[in-house]
């Protein structure tokens, strides 16, 4: 079996819609601001200069991610695993981003893309105080383009309608992590948890 060339693809996909087209538009409106302003959770994707992609969790207080106009975005980094893949990859490679916003019970999402950059300006961190602690660095994305997916794949999922699984079906990350690399403790998630709460 071959893979797929992109000649293949109009064989299978009819062109999208003029709707569809249309629907990306090139700054925030009132719509998606409202939506960012509801979001508590994002996905960041990134690309590196080798060609390397990265896509990171990041989630605060709903609207934990800025609307300072319409064509700019700041978003606070917080504590994390310090790996920095995502602001490797935007200093060093195109600063192209793309996010995936999501609000709890609506189906819809929101993405959004553009050109990031990081500040550690002090005035900018000092406004963005949460969890009793400034950031550690702020990315600013200049908005290109916004549009909201349908709620398709989100609704095949179930998500939110899900009845969530107990933690304990799974080990703690703790213990995954010293399974995988024999270092560290086989922390329990009751001591990841704790250490997770007082380090937001």
């Amino acid at each position: 079996m071959s893979d797929l060339a992109a000649s293949d693809l109009a064989t299978i996909y009819p062109a999208p819609t003029p709707r569809v087209i249309a629907k990306a538009r090139p700054e925030i409106d009132a719509h998606a601001k409202k939506f960012i302003g509801m979001s508590p959770f994002c996905v960041l994707a990134t690309s590196g200069s080798d060609g390397s992609v990265d896509a990171s969790p990041r989630g605060g207080n709903p609207g934990f991610v800025h609307v300072a106009g319409p064509n700019l975005l700041l978003m606070p980094d917080r504590s994390g695993n310090n790996r920095i893949d995502s602001f490797r990859n935007i200093v060093e490679g195109s600063g192209f981003v793309q996010l995936i916003f999501f609000v709890p019970g609506i189906d819809e999402t929101l993405r959004v893309g553009g050109k990031g950059s990081l500040s550690v300006d002090p005035e900018l961190m000092a406004s963005m105080i949460e969890f009793g602690k400034p950031p550690r660095a702020v990315l600013r994305i200049e908005v290109r383009e916004a549009y909201f997916h349908c709620g398709k794949a989100l609704m095949r999922s179930k998500l939110w309608a899900a009845t969530q699984v107990e933690r304990s079906v799974m080990p703690s990350i703790g213990e995954v992590i010293h399974d995988q690399t024999g270092l560290g403790e086989r922390e329990s998630q009751e001591v990841i948890y704790e250490r997770y709460r007082t380090q937001l």
